[in-house]
């Protein structure tokens, strides 16, 4: 997940500011420093008359190359975790055997932080020089917070990445084309009802009366002069 591979790069990232920052007081204070280094290998606030004593170191020459070593150490642990976080920044999206190869360098910081803050303080100093019967120079406690901070960002770091999943990017759909309305098909024209002929008007009733009594007259006249004829030729 995205999310997480950024959680991992974040905290390497503090894990170099820490070391880098730790390596600047020691350089701009470092007379004070010096004198944390000083009375722990010269054992001289351990238990008075404790057998160990025999493991003391009171050559101002150790102390300063001891002195050197530890800041040499804080240094390449935190160069290391600031190149591990840039390194995993790079490649925060790339599939995830690539990322979890770009862890390489983030592991080697924590074995130098390790071996530093661990075999350093609480094996070399803490047992070796007997830092822990110490009431005043004792940083057997910050050493722990340190590399168990250091053991758990590299835990978590060190869990396998899956490939991202890109985000599925809905294409819009394109709008189909509306389709034709269906054309209702054309009906079939009835074919013209043929005309019928005009009917015949009939006349009015008047005119139809008049119309025969004018025959009736018209035949009446023609048998009068029908029979007139008649007569006349039998005169003759």
């Amino acid at each position: 997940m995205y999310t997480a591979r950024i959680a991992k790069i974040v905290m390497v990232a503090c894990l170099a500011a820490f070391c880098l920052l730790v390596v600047f007081g020691n350089l701009t204070d470092y007379q004070s420093n010096f004198l944390f280094v000083q009375h722990v290998m010269s054992m001289d606030t351990t238990y008075p008359g404790n057998k160990l004593m025999y493991r003391a170191v009171t050559e101002p020459a150790y102390w300063q190359a001891a002195y050197r070593l530890i800041i040499f150490g804080e240094a390449t642990a935190g160069v290391l975790f600031l190149a591990g976080a840039i390194r995993l920044l790079m490649v925060r999206r790339a599939p995830g055997a690539v990322f979890d190869r770009a862890k390489a360098l983030t592991v080697m910081g924590a074995l130098v932080a390790f071996l530093v803050w661990f075999f350093g303080f609480m094996v070399v100093a803490g047992e070796w020089f007997a830092m822990w019967q110490s009431a005043t120079w004792n940083g057997q406690e910050s050493a722990f917070r340190f590399y168990m901070t250091a053991l758990a960002v590299l835990i978590f770091v060190m869990l396998p990445d899956r490939d991202l999943k890109e985000p599925a990017i809905v294409a819009a759909a394109p709008i189909p084309a509306s389709a034709p309305a269906k054309t209702a098909p054309a009906k079939k024209t009835a074919a013209p009802a043929k005309k019928k002929a005009p009917a015949k008007k009939r006349a009015p009733a008047k005119k139809r009366t008049q119309a025969k009594t004018s025959a009736a007259k018209t035949s009446a006249a023609k048998s009068r002069l029908a029979a007139a004829n008649d007569k006349m030729g039998e005169e003759s």
